[in-house]
């Protein structure tokens, strides 16, 4: 794992993880051009830092999701454990700890377009998601709780593209700036926030074996009845209304085809809003927004 930390333009302790995962070398592009990019002073006059963590160095090198598991499937870990990224997860959580926001960078194999996911509504959470350029969040609270964005306060992640396109680099290198934007700790140009739609994860779709085929893309309505993948164990037909996919993808994972969601609203931004040294929301009266 390697940390490095830069001076902010703000108060805000905020962090940007890449390399989770090690067949994602775009996070790992992201953090380096940042790190060579940012002040390492910011501008002097704030205790705030930029900490940028490439996480998995090992994976990267291989080029493979994991070595020993897969590291956003074993939060909180153990450091005593002899896999590595089983050990690895409580010294990246510690490297966070205390940080007012964290954005953590993946890429699949599902087609755009990027969104982010969260697992807690914090106001930090929230003032993340609508500062970013995405028009899609995820709440995966409902699925597995031994991810960073489950694990760590106010993690929000976003898939930035496809895996190994020079979009996704290019997309989640201005997604960084938008997320230190939106936190105070560049200031450059101010931050743009806007409402984002919220997909909420329900369950995951599994896969069996032979060729998996995918009928829909992310957040496409599958319409009552129809088949939305299949191979040669399982049919999965959709028996209701107001399904939409989330990652779905015939080859991007091993287990699951994906995950059904549904659409259950639209996060807003946080009105008349600053960040505080603690990363929660403050109105211009002094009122904590929820």
């Amino acid at each position: 794992m390697k940390t490095i930390d830069r001076g902010s333009a703000g108060p805000a302790r905020v962090a940007i993880v890449g390399g989770i995962h090690g067949d994602e070398p775009a996070g790992e592009r992201i953090v380096r051009r940042l790190a060579d990019e940012l002040d390492a002073e910011g501008d002097g006059s704030s205790d705030g830092i930029i900490r940028l963590i490439i996480a998995n160095e090992p994976a990267l090198a291989a080029g493979t999701r994991y070595t020993d598991t897969d590291l956003n499937r074993t939060f909180p870990g153990d450091a005593d454990s002899d896999e590595y990224e089983r050990a690895l997860a409580p010294r990246l959580a510690a490297e966070l700890e205390g940080m007012d926001a964290v954005l953590a960078l993946h890429t699949s194999h599902s087609a755009p377009p990027p969104f982010a996911i969260h697992s807690g509504l914090t106001p930090s959470v929230r003032r993340t998601v609508t500062g970013l350029p995405v028009e899609h969040v995820v709440d995966a609270s409902g699925l597995r709780g031994t991810t960073l964005d489950s694990t760590v306060p106010h993690t929000v992640s976003i898939e930035v593209g496809r895996q190994g396109s020079e979009e996704a680099v290019d997309f989640g290198y201005e997604a960084c700036l938008s997320f230190l934007r939106a936190h105070g700790a560049l200031a450059d140009e101010p931050p743009t926030f806007t409402p984002t739609t919220v997909i909420e994860g329900e369950e995951e779709v599994p896969k069996g074996g032979g060729e998996p085929h995918v009928h829909y893309v992310n957040f496409q309505e599958i319409p009552e009845g129809a088949v939305f993948a299949e191979d040669d164990v399982y049919t999965h037909r959709v028996t209701e209304s107001g399904v939409v996919p989330i990652l779905a993808s015939e080859h991007g994972y091993e287990e699951i085809f994906g995950i059904y969601g549904r659409v259950t609203g639209t996060l807003e931004p946080p009105e008349s809003a600053v960040p505080n040294r603690e990363g929660d929301i403050t109105n211009t009266a002094g009122k904590r927004a929820e």
